[in-house]
């Protein structure tokens, strides 16, 4: 398994609309399993390929809390069939292609998803809570939309002026 890079914000590829897989191979599980071990170390608890610069409709997750075994999940092609937006949650949602920024979203706190799994099984799920939350937040993602495009302009053009000067400083630094 290899750590790859993650994307950060403003750089126009998070802007991709991912592809769907079209089989569940080796060198998919592959990807996957690099993208765990991506994720653990970054540290969060989800990605979306296009996050490590592959538009595939593919996203890692691990809700487990520190200290718990890890629980990862795998969902390949994932679809949203059905919300339930009968009642909202707000949570405070961060990402790692937008580091060191956090904001209250609220997102529906149910949903039904169909995705392939590890194995390329499709499976359904009812998802709830910090699920729902997660799934929509990287399902976000393979539309080529961060969860700073849900907040006002002026906050967003606040946080991509931020991370736009921390990159010139960093490729500054390595020159």
């Amino acid at each position: 398994m290899t750590i790859r890079a993650i994307i950060t914000a403003p750089d126009k590829r998070l802007k991709q609309v991912s592809k769907p897989v079209e089989k569940v191979d080796d060198a998919l599980r592959a990807l996957m399993d690099d993208m765990l071990e991506t994720m653990y170390a970054a540290p969060g608890i989800g990605l979306a390929a296009v996050q490590i610069g592959v538009p595939k409709r593919v996203i890692v997750m691990d809700l487990a809390r520190e200290g718990e075994e890890p629980e990862p999940v795998y969902f390949v092609n994932p679809e949203i069939l059905s919300i339930d937006d009968s009642e909202l949650r707000v949570y405070e949602e961060g990402c790692l292609s937008v580091p060191d920024f956090y904001e209250e979203l609220e997102r529906p706190a149910k949903c039904r998803l169909r995705y392939l799994d590890y194995q390329g099984e499709i499976r359904e799920q009812d998802c709830e809570e910090m699920l729902a939350t997660c799934i929509q937040h990287e399902m976000d993602h393979l539309e080529g939309v961060l969860f700073i495009d849900h907040i006002s302009k002026l906050k967003r053009d606040r946080v991509l002026k931020r991370l736009l000067k921390e990159r010139r400083l960093r490729e500054k630094e390595l020159a």
